[in-house]
């Protein structure tokens, strides 16, 4: 015997529907939601800044001012001119190095340039993409990082210290300036 039999012929069809919401609601129900991305982000690399006579003090740079090599801009990953006694900044996913200008002092003459005291820092580094889900997809973690200071006449960076050279979050220090 048929269901077509039992069932008047508009029956039939509702029965069809029903069984098909159904199915779709139980399939919508039982996926797993991975929209949303907490853990996605590629780490910054977190500097902290410590007294060079008293090497345990954490010391604040006053009107602190990093820039990107090359670039026009200032870092958007802390405020600008403000005295900070740790940062995080980014490093680039798709190089093996990033070049900053770390400016101690900053303060603009009245012909707008930059009078504070200028050192150049890079930072070399491996690159290695980890897979985080399929909301998140990829992130960057950097390995081996090391750091390159250009010397000059007065820098006021005097000495740094890499604590972990790999990058693979930004809750701990990477890296330790001595000024």
């Amino acid at each position: 015997m048929s269901l077509k039999r039992i069932l008047p012929v508009g029956g039939f069809y509702t029965l069809r529907i029903l069984i098909s919401l159904l199915s779709l609601l139980s399939v919508l129900l039982g996926c797993e939601k991975d929209d949303i991305c907490v853990d996605g982000d590629t780490p910054l690399l977190v500097i902290q800044f410590f007294d060079i006579d008293n090497p345990e003090e954490s010391k604040a740079v006053p009107s602190l001012r990093v820039v990107g090599q090359n670039q026009n801009i200032t870092v958007n990953t802390i405020s600008d001119r403000t005295s900070l006694d740790s940062i995080g900044i980014p490093l680039r996913i798709n190089e093996a190095d990033t070049s900053f200008i770390f400016i101690s002092d900053s303060e603009d003459n009245e012909e707008d340039q930059e009078i504070g005291n200028v050192d150049n820092l890079s930072f070399q580094y491996n690159t290695r993409e980890v897979f985080i889900s399929r909301a998140c997809g990829y992130v960057a973690n950097y390995n081996d990082l090391s750091d390159n200071l250009i010397p000059d006449a007065d820098n006021w960076i005097r000495e740094i210290e890499i604590v972990s050279p790999i990058v693979e979050n930004q809750t701990i220090t990477h890296v330790k300036i001595y000024h």
